[in-house]
């Protein structure tokens, strides 16, 4: 079982296939196996990474959740497996809370980071006017119930096997979302954005009900050099719902990202 040492936290992670690599950081329900659509689709010419955060899956956590450890767990499985003879870098894809720790791990270390893929999150940006609209989006969002939020009804209803898989996800967590501190603590600037030496991709769902899709797009409008793709009919986990389309986004993304470099 691969572990990587982050601090006095032994971070469980798998690397699937070959190829450029793209790590996935799920979200506050989720764990390395929700990523098994994008695993199964992409490591034929990629290699996959996805992991336990503290807290999450396989890496067991009882002491307070603090999510300003979540980078310092990215980096750790980062190392380990450029350590290994893998790749020395990657694409860091974040699902929703996943997306502030995978963004604060490549500014923090841009040497392990191709690029990043924000998905469903700004990634704990700070800006007042960006603030202020995600601040409207989760009002919004909570007069729903959470369910709603992440899938929609017609999914449940035409697949109520993966909803109710999507529901068990969670109970192999120990964090769970109310546990969690600092989620957008220390958080960075536009201008820290605007200066990050990877590519950047703010990836949406039309249908999101947690991050409304103009939000991203005016948050595309202040990053300078960062992508933003709106995917139609996508809710929030779009790398659930409809893997399809989230795949293709990756996959583009990571072509981007390799044709840059080459």
């Amino acid at each position: 079982m691969p572990i990587a040492n982050s601090g006095d936290a032994r971070i469980y992670y798998e690397v699937h296939g070959a190829g450029p690599a793209v790590l996935f950081v799920h979200g506050s329900g989720g764990h390395h196996a929700a990523w098994w659509q994008q695993v199964a689709a992409l490591r034929d010419e990629h290699t996959v990474i996805t992991l336990d955060l503290r807290g999450f899956g396989n890496t067991r956590w009882e002491a307070d959740h603090d999510a300003r450890d979540f980078p310092g767990d990215i980096i750790a499985v980062l190392d380990a497996v450029a350590g290994g003879g893998g790749p020395a870098r990657a694409v860091l894809a974040g699902q929703s809370i996943g997306a502030a720790a995978a963004l604060r791990a490549a500014l923090t270390r841009p040497d392990r980071a191709s690029g990043v893929i924000l998905a469903h999150s700004l990634g704990g940006l700070q800006d007042s006017e960006l603030t202020a609209l995600v601040k409207a989006d989760r009002a919004a969002a909570e007069k729903l119930p959470v369910l709603d939020r992440l899938l929609t009804p017609e999914f449940r209803a035409q697949r109520p096997d993966l909803a109710f898989l999507f529901r068990q996800m969670g109970t192999f967590n120990t964090a769970k979302m109310a546990d969690l501190r600092n989620l957008n603590t220390d958080g960075p600037t536009v201008a820290d954005l605007n200066a990050a030496p990877f590519p950047l991709l703010l990836l949406a769902g039309e249908k999101d009900s947690v991050l409304s899709a103009a939000t991203v797009r005016r948050a595309g409008e202040l990053l300078t050099h960062a992508r933003v793709e709106i995917v139609p009919g996508a809710p929030h986990s779009m790398y659930w719902e409809t893997p399809g389309l989230f795949n293709d986004a990756v996959r583009r993304f990571l072509k981007e990202v390799a044709a840059a470099v080459s």
